[in-house]
């Protein structure tokens, strides 16, 4: 994509994204095949899939698409939260811990047998560094809870899931919250 078109969503894609009340699978051409083409190349395989979190209601939604997909493929899980605003080294090693922690609390036993779950603490700009993870780390599919800030430029589902959509390297499952599950 060039000019403009880097820019924006298609127009369709941006309506379902901000409309559907399920979550949608965005797919832009992958860095890399998630199809198996050996034996049949309509199957697709999920080997790995990152988990973004800001530790939300709308994060922890999406982190039951996340655990389920990852135990129904066999696939590793990275579960990454992003640092944005720390100013000094002192405050990043304690937020790291604690964003650690946070991320470490997150996983049950049950689930730790059931499939293998990383966490992961970077520093920088959310979409930047999700989508340099999941180029590094050869993502399948990233899962973003999608949400809603009312913004013209974000299209609803804001402003990180949109980055990530629009220029990442894999496709992106954006999880909204059921509207029943935020009365």
């Amino acid at each position: 994509m060039r000019g403009i078109d880097g820019l924006m969503l298609g127009s369709v894609t941006e309506k379902v994204l901000r409309r559907a009340r399920c979550p949608v699978l965005a797919v832009r051409k992958p860095a890399h095949h998630v199809t198996t083409s050996v034996q049949d190349p309509e199957l697709v395989h999920l080997r790995k899939i990152l988990l973004c979190t800001d530790f939300s209601d709308h994060a922890r939604h999406a982190s039951k698409y996340a655990l389920s997909m990852a135990k129904e493929y066999g696939a590793e899980l990275t579960l990454l939260h992003v640092l944005e605003d720390t100013p000094s080294s002192t405050e990043v090693h304690s937020a790291t811990e604690k964003a650690v922690k946070q991320l470490e609390e997150s996983i049950t036993t049950k689930t730790r047998g059931e499939c293998m779950v990383k966490v992961m603490v970077r520093i920088g700009k959310p979409y930047q560094e999700i989508m340099q993870l999941a180029l590094e780390a050869q993502t399948d599919l990233v899962i973003m809870g999608v949400r809603g800030r009312g913004a013209l430029d974000t299209a609803i589902f804001g402003p990180t899931t949109y980055r990530v959509i629009q220029l990442g390297s894999c496709p992106v499952l954006a999880v909204h919250i059921p509207v029943a599950s935020l009365d």
